[in-house]
């Protein structure tokens, strides 16, 4: 019974694949049968070109050029296809293997003069016995006008201009994608060096501040110094990390309100803080040490230049598709004319023409990092006037492609 009964499982599990498999090909077919010629040939470019771009976004790599280079030589329809940095090459598919040495060195003519080539059958040496060989295409690549490397197309006939064309607009469009690469490169290191700059810029006053408001507690109070001492380690240890060019929102908070631990400590009753927090915004990635420059601007024109209490608002608001996060102080405020200038000059704005330029900190900084990881729709923006006091807003996406904590 036991075997009939697996016989029968057998069957009906054949059956159901068979079934799929004939639905598949019909819904293949139907689909096929909608869109014309034109516009299959279309998408499997696309899709293909799409499938190479992937990984030359990461550069001119072994491992990059490995993924890409099946995918290259569909576009260019060649028999071979082989990519190379500026000295070694990185991999070839298809056919040419025994021609390595020769395909590299027209290469590295063609990264020396920046030129391309064509390698007919008498220029490729050989002892193969019908060699399937008939010629090469070598095109340089080239990002932000610098040659990296090449792109070398393999023929089984004479290299017909078809094929020339083929590669070099392929070659062309590599070497846009890794132009590509180099910006995002280029960017994370602008990104990485922006957040030093703003740790530069933010930690001499307040550690000097810190230091001495913990240090005033140490005779009369020891318990309360090591639990400001204790805080001040959490609040560098996360300000000094080295990893990641975003962070969420609880996290960037929790950083904050060991800050504002360590200035009660220092202005006491002077400063009032008002939290409206919503909790389902407290997931959203936005970028590392994007709130607490504007919370110590608001602490700083709060109090330092208001006489009696300051106070100091910090709101999330949950607002669909974004987070709406405002920092608010009802200090001295700015003139408002120092704003057409645009947010950049905000670093060295203030109601007192010798104002020091450390009294706003890294707002212009922020503001540079949330344009870049988001657009230009999410830059910061500043509402003010002597005697009103400053609240500056920024809008964060909930979800945005490629931003992500930790990253």
């Amino acid at each position: 019974m036991g075997g009939n009964l697996s016989a029968v499982l057998g069957v009906v599990s054949l059956v159901t694949a068979l079934a799929a498999a004939l639905f598949a090909v019909l819904r293949l077919r139907a689909r096929r049968g909608i869109a014309t010629a034109t516009q299959r040939a279309t998408y499997e470019v696309l899709h293909t070109a799409g499938l190479a771009a992937e990984p030359l976004r990461g550069g001119l790599s072994e491992a990059g050029a490995a993924k890409a280079v099946r995918h290259l030589r569909a576009l260019v329809g060649a028999a071979g296809m082989a990519l190379t940095d500026r000295e070694s090459l990185l991999v070839l598919d298809g056919r040419g293997g025994h021609h390595g040495d020769q395909l590299l060195a027209a290469a590295r003519r063609a990264v020396g003069t920046g030129r391309s080539t064509v390698l007919r059958e008498s220029e490729l040496d050989c002892d193969v016995v019908d060699c399937p060989v008939r010629g090469a295409v070598v095109a340089p690549l080239s990002a932000e006008g610098r040659v990296v490397g090449a792109l070398v197309a393999v023929a089984d006939e004479q290299p017909a201009p078809g094929l020339v064309q083929a590669t070099l607009e392929t070659a062309h469009w590599a070497g846009d994608q890794l132009a590509l690469a180099e910006l995002d490169s280029s960017r994370e290191r602008l990104a990485r060096a922006e957040v030093r700059a703003l740790r530069a810029q933010i930690s001499p006053h307040f550690i000097y501040n810190a230091l001495t408001a913990i240090g005033s507690f140490v005779r009369t109070d020891p318990d309360r110094a090591r639990e400001l001492l204790l805080e001040f380690a959490e609040f560098t240890r996360y300000s000094f990390r080295s990893h990641g060019e975003f962070t969420t929102l609880a996290e960037e908070l929790r950083s904050i309100d060991r800050y504002l631990t360590i200035e009660r400590a220092r202005f006491g009753d002077r400063l009032q803080v008002r939290l409206q927090i919503a909790p389902e915004v407290l997931s959203v990635t936005l970028p590392f040490l994007c709130l607490q420059p504007l919370v110590e601007n608001a602490v700083r024109h709060g109090l330092s230049r208001k006489p009696g209490t300051g106070m100091v608002s910090i709101e999330a608001r949950d607002a669909g598709a974004e987070c709406h996060i405002t920092v608010e102080d009802d200090g001295v405020g700015m003139d408002p004319t120092t704003l057409t200038a645009g947010i950049a000059e905000l670093a060295g704005a203030g109601s007192d023409p010798a104002d020091d330029p450390g009294q706003h900190v890294g707002l212009s900084n922020v503001d540079e990092r949330l344009r870049s990881a988001f657009g230009d729709r999410f830059g910061l923006v500043v509402e003010t006037g002597l005697g009103s006091g400053t609240k500056v807003s920024m809008r964060v996406p909930k979800f945005h492609p490629g931003v992500r904590a930790g990253s």
